[in-house]
């Protein structure tokens, strides 16, 4: 276009040259999906997400396959279990559905709620969208330290940003959002909740590790976790005692005051043989988050936290039989918080 411009030019006609690349910035299009568009002043990208495939597989299960800045440009799957009348393409009578999201444990998972429990077939879920997100076999939702570099992974970046632009853009996903998870999902759903204070109205965890900093056990239980697959545990949130404001940002305990104003959900085993459990089986890692679970009880009602409901339960180990029976009990509180009338 600009071939036979002469290599010196007249004021004016830098000027209208100057207007025309303006305009053709702004009118062109952008690709489906991306979430944001170049640094107009360095070039780079923002970070940002797409989805680059989508498969349905199986009634009201659809599963995104989104290639995500966050994580260092690689795809990840999130699978969305969809409402009756979902139809996002319909870009005439686009609706935009309640959005419960729910969150794996360590080593499982986006497959793992509609793998392993009934979540596809509770009823009073057919109103609302709901989001099982990919975030690593070990990933504790976190925008990992990386010794003081930080980059990929960064799930939380992931997820509270990338994700949910996409989601809310392009496939029916509200702004009326609650959280639920279990084990590291249930830290996950914890921190959300309160490091991201408005982005969710009710938060639940289920045998959720709720304050890792408790003692030197469960220190040692979740840095255990972070050298999964070889990984140097340190990449995560750093050193324990050298990085402790790092830790404390991703501890729910110390972040309860976030979630004195929200419903909060709480509920674990104390890893002895429940009535869901084979023969003699028992769970130090049940034990250990049963008293996490309770200490973060206690400071929430001491920061003056007015709606939280916990769960317990005595007997019962870390497995997914309670973990499905504990989705349906905070369901009417969790759907309440949507004002769905369920």
């Amino acid at each position: 276009m600009f071939a036979n411009v002469p290599h010196v030019l007249t004021p004016l006609r830098a000027r209208l040259l100057l207007v025309l690349a303006v305009l053709l910035a702004v009118l062109a299009p952008t690709a489906p999906g991306a979430v944001a568009a170049g640094n107009p002043e360095t070039g780079a990208a923002r970070p940002g997400a797409e989805v680059v495939a989508v498969t349905r597989v199986a009634d009201r299960q659809v599963d995104l396959s989104v290639r995500s800045t966050a994580l260092g440009g690689r795809t990840v799957d999130v699978r969305l279990l969809t409402p009756d009348g979902w139809n996002p393409h319909d870009r005439r009578h686009r609706r935009h559905w309640p959005t419960l999201w729910l969150l794996h444990g360590c080593c499982g998972d986006y497959t793992s709620w509609t793998s392993m429990t009934d979540v596809a077939q509770t009823d009073s879920l057919r109103d609302v969208l709901v989001v099982m997100p990919e975030a690593g076999w070990n990933g504790w939702y976190s925008d990992w330290w990386n010794h003081g570099q930080g980059g990929d992974p960064a799930w939380e970046t992931f997820h509270t940003k990338e994700l949910r632009h996409l989601l809310e853009r392009d496939w029916g996903a509200g702004s009326n959002r609650v959280v639920a998870g279990l084990s590291m999902g249930g830290q996950g759903a914890l921190l959300y909740a309160a490091r991201h204070p408005g982005m969710f109205k009710a938060t639940a965890a289920f045998s959720g590790s709720a304050h890792p900093l408790l003692n030197e056990e469960s220190i040692d239980r979740i840095m255990g976790f972070f050298a999964g697959q070889g990984n140097d545990p340190l990449r995560v949130w750093g050193d324990p005692v050298a990085q402790r404001r790092i830790w404390q940002a991703h501890d729910p305990f110390h972040l309860a005051a976030r979630l004195r104003s929200i419903p909060v959900y709480l509920s674990c085993g104390d890893g002895t043989t429940g009535p869901l459990d084979p023969p003699g089986a028992t769970s130090a890692l049940e034990a250990d988050f049963n008293r996490q679970n309770q200490a973060l009880a206690a400071e929430l009602k001491r920061v003056g936290a007015r709606h939280v409901t916990t769960h317990f339960y005595g007997p019962g180990t870390h497995g997914w039989a309670y973990w499905e029976r504990e989705l349906h009990a905070s369901l009417p509180m969790l759907l309440g918080a949507l004002k769905t009338g369920a």
